[in-house]
């Protein structure tokens, strides 16, 4: 029996790894840790409460507290939207329709990537939909024109991650979730951030542009004032429904979950609109929505279940207790947080990242001053790094699946995005208030 929480704390991240690593499933794997964690424990519990009998309060407990959320119904409902979405053909208009309108930029269809990846992800709200999206259309055909596809590859990594921060954002979901933080305001949040973010990139390229010409080609497309117009009527729509999933929720007409509903319903319509949609599209989408939701939810039943193991335990108050002993400023602590993230994207995807760390962490960010909402924001960067980060960058994947280029090569093109972001989160820690404008401006 082991009595130090904190002794236990390093025992319980050992075996969370362990099984990890053992490939074993991530709800799976957060269970079993907690279980575990409650076996090793000197409970000094009354006799006629066993270890055994409290376990099972707790699983029951939380597994009913986890999945009985109204906030999380929005979950399956923006990722069947996204899934509409990637099965029609609304994406490629997308991308058709931005072509004329930034063709005379420095860098010119370059910038499709970042924009394009910047609206798909305000209707998407998957990073993988998102680059996989995106960069299927753009990647080979900004190679044929003559495009830099270092730049092409970079870019599409970097912009790929917007799903993460521009809402609706499935992490931010999760997140609030776990954190018993509006998912609303999470949202809106994420807003000035992330087009922070993707205006970044967009100087990037111009200033790459700027200094080496050969990164486009020398004959630029021409588009006439007839073709821009006529490109709105593919661009438009997808605006609207934008339109209508942030506007109802920052002007407080819609919860999250009401807007997610509005937009599967304004997928369906745009899909209809493009003569893209069929029941095939329809079910094939539903059916991947269930999938994805239902492996959503068993991690987010895992991951409050060991939460509550670690409160239980006194884990949370003893590494509280411990930190703020060290004597660190918050920004030294959230310093190495961040470096703790960027360590664990190396190694792990973006949910097994959050359901780890934040029953462990949060209570200690939110003891050290920070706000849940702007470490919501924090977090989510950190997650968007990690899709960037070998060897498990899952954005990394998707582009060498896309690409066929060496895992090196893109990583290579990957990294001045990557330290786009890192400047993204220095101005927010600087600078809080561009999280807290927009939610401060909320209709409640």
């Amino acid at each position: 029996m082991i009595s130090d929480p904190l002794i236990l704390s390093a025992v319980i991240m050992v075996i969370m790894f362990a099984l990890l690593l053992s490939s074993v499933w991530i709800g799976v794997s957060l269970i079993i840790t907690g279980i575990v964690g409650m076996l090793l424990f000197d409970h000094n519990l009354p006799p006629v409460i066993s270890v055994y009998t409290k376990i099972g309060d707790l699983l029951a407990g939380s597994l009913y507290d986890a999945l009985n959320s109204w906030s999380l119904a929005a979950l399956p409902m923006f990722i069947l939207m996204g899934e509409i979405l990637y099965k029609s053909s609304i994406s490629t208009r997308l991308l058709n329709g931005l072509k004329p309108w930034l063709a005379y930029i420095p860098g010119g269809l370059l910038h499709v990537n970042v924009a394009a990846c910047s609206l798909f992800a305000a209707v998407s709200g998957s990073s993988a939909a998102t680059t996989a999206t995106v960069g299927k259309i753009t990647l080979d055909e900004l190679e044929k024109r003559g495009y830099s596809k270092s730049i092409a590859m970079g870019s599409l990594a970097g912009a790929g991650t917007l799903g993460f921060l521009i809402p609706p954002s499935l992490i931010m979901i999760i997140y609030g979730v776990l954190a018993d933080v509006s998912i609303g305001k999470l949202f809106v949040a994420g807003l000035l951030p992330g087009l922070l973010l993707a205006t970044l990139y967009s100087f990037y390229i111009m200033a790459a542009a700027k200094i080496d010409p050969s990164v486009e080609p020398e004959i630029k497309e021409t588009f006439t004032w007839s073709q821009k117009f006529a490109s709105l009527k593919d661009l438009l729509p997808v605006f609207s429904l934008i339109t209508v999933i942030l506007g109802s929720i920052y002007g407080g007409l819609a919860t999250p979950t009401e807007a997610a509903a509005l937009g599967v319903l304004g997928a369906i319509i745009l899909a209809i609109y493009f003569k893209s949609f069929s029941w095939e599209i329809f079910k094939t989408a539903t059916l991947n929505a269930v999938v994805t939701s239902a492996m959503i939810s068993f991690i987010i039943a895992g991951a409050v279940f060991l939460s509550q193991v670690i409160g239980f335990l006194g884990i949370a108050r003893a590494m509280s207790e411990f930190i703020t002993s060290l004597g660190l400023t918050p920004l030294m602590l959230i310093l190495l947080i961040g470096i703790m993230y960027i360590i664990l994207g190396m190694i792990l995807e973006a949910i097994s990242i959050v359901v780890m760390t934040l029953p462990i962490v949060l209570p200690i960010v939110i003891l050290a001053g920070y706000d849940p909402l702007w470490f919501g924001v924090f977090l989510v960067f950190m997650v968007e790094m990690a899709q960037i980060t070998p060897p498990v960058g899952f954005s990394l994947f998707v582009i060498q699946s896309i690409s066929n280029e060496k895992i090196e090569t893109i990583l290579k093109a990957t990294f001045p995005f990557f330290i786009m972001m890192i400047i993204t989160v220095m101005a927010i820690t600087f600078f809080p208030e561009i999280v807290y404008y927009l939610p401060n401006q909320m209709i409640q």
